[in-house]
């Protein structure tokens, strides 16, 4: 059986299965701070420190960062964010439109009006808004932190000829698929594609129950909106300086890892101030897989932290 070259086998696995049916940061006045219609944030750590906002990816929660906010609290204040409508929260404004780009939209408020400069740490769908909101709006962004996110994951379906556009088809039938199907056919989905994205075995199941948790409709929409963002044509222009850590496993991806760093390698190239760092042994859920590593990493990006 041919094994898939990344670990975005979430993706891959769905269309298989699914288809059964200023240069530094200016001080602004203040204002009152901005609520947001389309997540919540849950504000913690040290008060007074640097400030990191986390972001999960695809129907996860937020829970998925308490390991690693438990190292960054004593020096950092945190903000983790809970995207509306995953992992059994209401749709709120993610019941309709786009979902990504308004978030992005909603962190710039949120950060602009508590004259915040954040470090900001993005897993998967997480990690491709924190890839627009250094396009979109740089000032915001202090450093970046990206866990298995592509410019375009289009790639990892049809090769790196891929477009939205020659994608569109194959996409729309994998959102039809999670829409049109039962609540036991989707449960029963979740085993083998929880498993292709995280091996720890208590991990899975926390994932499972996130996914089988959200909101079908938001899901399906920001998983399309997901594989029809194409961000390849920015990424070179993207100046601020990030951290990208994505997963090797070679039972999942293959004995070869020189093909993986090539295609997070070659997604990346023309992006300055980008480092790139594998992380063996690690499935999608990098937090899970591999904690001890990925807050390492992350931490020695990260300092000194004032900078």
């Amino acid at each position: 059986m041919k094994r898939t070259p990344c670990s975005f086998a979430f993706f891959v696995g769905l269309a298989g299965s699914l288809l059964i049916g200023a240069a530094a940061h200016a001080s602004a006045p203040t204002v009152a701070a901005f609520a947001p219609t389309r997540f919540t944030v849950t504000d913690s750590g040290t008060t007074g420190k640097p400030e990191v906002l986390l972001i999960p990816g695809l129907a996860s929660s937020k829970a998925v960062w308490d390991a690693e906010a438990n190292l960054l609290a004593p020096n950092y204040r945190l903000h983790i964010v809970q995207v509306d409508g995953f992992a059994g929260t209401p749709a709120g404004g993610n019941a309709t439109g786009p979902l990504m780009s308004g978030i992005v939209e909603e962190l710039h408020r949120y950060i602009e009006t508590r004259d915040m400069h954040p470090i900001v740490i993005g897993h998967s769908l997480g990690g491709t808004v924190t890839l627009m909101l250094e396009d979109k709006y740089p000032q915001d962004v202090r450093k970046a932190v990206l866990l298995d996110a592509l410019p375009y994951i289009g790639v990892l379906m049809l090769g790196p000829a891929a477009t939205p556009e020659s994608t569109k088809v194959l996409v729309e039938g994998i959102k039809a698929g999670i829409v049109a199907a039962t609540p036991e056919e989707f449960a029963a989905m979740q085993p083998k594609l929880a498993a292709s994205m995280v091996s720890n075995p208590d991990a899975q199941k926390l994932v499972i129950a996130a996914s089988v948790a959200s909101d079908r409709t938001v899901m399906a929409n920001a998983m399309a909106e997901d594989l029809m963002t194409d961000l390849r044509g920015q990424v070179a222009s993207i100046k601020v300086p990030t951290l990208l850590l994505y997963p090797y496993d070679a039972s999942l991806q293959g004995a070869d890892p020189a093909k993986v760093d090539a295609i997070y390698g070659g997604a990346y190239k023309s992006m300055p101030n980008v480092k790139l760092v594998r992380i063996d042994g690690s499935r999608h859920f990098i937090m899970y897989d591999q904690p001890a590593r990925m807050d390492a990493a992350i931490e020695a990006f990260l300092q000194p932290a004032g900078k």
